[in-house]
């Protein structure tokens, strides 16, 4: 190109510096809204999404995902394979009403867990099941035995406990007894946090979970009596 005396050269602009708001804009492309992830994108976080923006295959994703933890959880704290079906089925119909309220402050599947509990507890309290006796955990039944302790491994039991009959163990305890032993010994709930979901007392808790283990170390002894007795 020629130029006429005293023209500069034209120059292309520079590009713009990376300010936060350039940086923010950016952020902003890639953290689209849930009615633009794109269907093809399988991520736990984009079916989610979709699910949240009422795709329903998206929550059948999420149903077969989810649904054998929700279905081990509503047996555990229930004992019971039919009303954990129905309490299964029950979770997940819950879910579809309310999974549009999960905002990500815990994992989905931590909200899901607690979501399920939930369920669980109303359903016992529309039984009208007494889920925690307080005269029972301040006066222990005579065929109780003597408090013990629990801190040191029964070497009778170590090895010799297989998971089916710890399962059936644990689900032929008394029901207030299973639920604060599967919320505290296996779902990993403190007693205060029991107390709040049971509306009861720390203490009370604790007595429950001290009979619950009680009982459960019974059973398994009786079962490990009846192996030997049997070789």
């Amino acid at each position: 190109m020629h130029l006429k005396k005293g023209e500069r050269p034209l120059q292309s602009e520079p590009a713009a510096p990376a300010t936060k708001g350039n940086m923010q804009a950016e952020s902003e492309k890639e953290a689209m809204p849930a009615s633009l992830v794109s269907p093809t994108d399988n991520s736990d976080g984009a079916i989610l999404a979709r699910a949240q923006a009422g795709d329903h295959s998206a929550f059948a994703q999420l149903y077969s995902t989810h649904k054998r933890r929700v279905y081990s959880l509503c047996l555990r704290m229930l004992g019971n394979v039919a009303e954990a079906e129905d309490l299964t089925q029950e979770s997940f119909l819950q879910l579809h009403r309310k999974i549009a309220t999960f905002r990500g402050d815990s994992a989905f599947s931590t909200w899901l867990h607690r979501l399920t509990i939930n369920v669980v507890l109303m359903h016992l309290r529309r039984k009208g099941l007494n889920l925690i006796s307080l005269d029972e955990a301040l006066d222990p039944s005579p065929d109780s035995g003597p408090m013990r302790s629990f801190g040191a491994p029964d070497l009778r039991l170590t090895g010799s406990i297989d998971r089916m009959t710890l399962e059936k163990a644990v689900a032929d305890l008394p029901a207030g007894y299973r639920l604060i032993f599967v919320l505290h010994d296996i779902e990993g709930y403190e007693h205060n946090e029991i107390a709040a979901l049971l509306d009861c007392s720390i203490g009370n808790s604790k007595s429950q979970l001290h009979k619950a283990r009680m009982k459960l170390r019974e059973a398994l002894r009786a079962s490990v009596d009846v192996v030997e007795v049997a070789k």
